[in-house]
């Protein structure tokens, strides 16, 4: 009689083994596929590569970027978007979005005008001068068209930006940045 209790009994932890095996299994699965879907669709991580963005993001910072506004194709100006450059090398850029569809935009003296007023750009470092390029001409008046982003790289002199590639197909653009994380001690939020 105690050969088959301790058979029972074997049996029993057998069972409770590959029950615990079978529900942490799928505790794993679930979380992978909810990691996953996060981040195709909410939140994504992005490594800065460069310095267009200084003195606001700086070259090896890591940031995150919310993935929603790209459904609702929402974007605000003022914030920091990535987007495919949609050229051979696949470049992922990050810049900030100047003007957004029906804006018109000038480079005047320097200066960036918006809808006619000189826009405040308390973001850049103190004596950035704003060139004209290719795309938009000193003192040429240009009307953001609709679907479509202008954006600028906050170091001006370092930057390819809608000034050289033109405006910024909505489509295109991978997120907008929320928070940079690294380095640490420059943990900051975006709106």
């Amino acid at each position: 009689m105690e050969n088959n209790a301790t058979q029972n009994k074997d049996s029993e932890n057998k069972s409770s083994l590959l029950k615990q095996i079978r529900d942490y299994g799928i505790s794993i699965l679930i979380a992978i596929t909810v990691a996953l879907l996060c981040n195709a669709f909410v939140f994504a991580r992005a490594d800065v590569d460069g310095e267009s963005m200084l003195p606001t993001l700086h070259d090896k910072d890591v940031v995150f970027v919310e993935k929603i506004t790209n459904l609702t194709k929402h974007f605000k100006r003022g914030q920091i978007i990535i987007f495919d450059r949609k050229n051979a090398e696949k470049d992922i850029l990050v810049k900030r979005i100047i003007g957004i569809e029906g804006d018109q935009i000038q480079i005047k003296e320097g200066k960036v005008y918006l809808n006619g007023e000189a826009l405040k750009e308390d973001y850049l470092a103190d004596g950035t001068f704003t060139a004209p390029s290719q795309f938009l001409a000193n003192n040429k008046t240009y009307t953001v068209e609709k679907n479509h982003v202008f954006v600028l790289g906050d170091n001006r002199e370092n930057s390819v930006d809608s000034r050289i590639l033109g405006t910024i197909n909505v489509n295109d653009i991978k997120g907008h940045t929320v928070i940079r994380l690294y380095p640490f001690n420059s943990v900051r939020l975006f709106k």
